[in-house]
């Protein structure tokens, strides 16, 4: 046994690397303090250095004010705020972008999680530059199912991605990725951009199951049509760029070889 191995036996630590949790939070007022309080019990006896990145984005509820108060209780947590708001996707770029640590994991901030669900990832971690959550019994409605299950076909035929489960809001990534690569959408397309960016480089990833809980108040918004249609505009027009791009670098490589 190593002596990395028998010191995280004795002392309950369930990775070497540190961490930043993001969590984007719209109107979750209901949920956040409580969402917070099990992620900083959970992780603190596992993860020796880490962070909590609350990306308040433009909630016109009491979410700013609740994360606040804890945050200047208990120095690991962060606070961005977004003053309008201005989509699930941009709230996950802040967190990227103000994410300092080596892994960055996220996870929704409603209580449909359970944080203890990350334990299993971090042996994964080691082998694999991400670990994918995909949803066990999903708690939602039927309209938000059939939703989900024609917006992942359509993502596997339009950019050849095989995930279980893409929008799971439950995933674990190194941390470089997120400093090498620019992310360009800012609604509900962030998980597809981040995973069709992350194949294309070449970065590797695993899926595991994980519980998905009711939701412990505020309202669910991915169902909105005003949502679903950002992520339609955004899927159309970032397939054609995408696509050109790599045309593009295909012509220049073919060049080069050429010379």
């Amino acid at each position: 046994m190593s002596e990395l191995q028998s010191e995280t036996i004795e002392t309950g630590v369930k990775t070497k690397y540190s961490l930043s949790v993001i969590l984007p939070a719209h109107n979750e007022e209901a949920a956040i303090a409580g969402t917070l309080q099990n992620v900083l019990e959970t992780l603190t006896p596992w993860v020796q250095d880490f962070e909590v990145v609350v990306v308040n984005d433009g909630s016109k509820d009491n979410t700013k004010v609740i994360v606040e108060r804890l945050a200047a209780a208990d120095p690991r947590i962060r606070l961005i705020n977004h003053p309008v708001n201005r989509g699930y996707g941009a709230a996950l770029v802040s967190g990227f972008e103000a994410a300092s640590k080596d892994l960055a994991f996220f996870m929704d901030s409603d209580g449909q999680f359970d944080i203890r669900d990350i334990e299993q990832f971090f042996p994964l971690i080691e082998r694999f530059d991400a670990v994918l959550g995909y949803r066990i019994k999903r708690q939602d409605t039927w309209m938000r199912k059939l939703n989900a299950w024609g917006w992942k076909w359509l993502v596997r035929l339009v950019f050849g991605l095989r995930v279980r489960d893409i929008d799971c809001a439950f995933k674990l990534y190194r941390s470089q990725f997120f400093r090498e690569h620019k992310l360009e959408t800012r609604g509900a397309m962030i998980n597809t951009e981040i995973l069709y960016k992350f194949t294309r480089a070449g970065y590797t990833y695993t899926e595991v199951g994980v519980h998905h809980l009711p939701r412990r108040g505020g309202r669910a918004t991915g169902a909105r049509p005003e949502v679903i249609a950002r992520a339609f505009r955004e899927l159309i027009y970032y397939a054609w760029k995408w696509r050109t791009e790599e045309r593009s670098q295909r012509r220049a490589y073919r060049a080069m070889l050429h010379e």
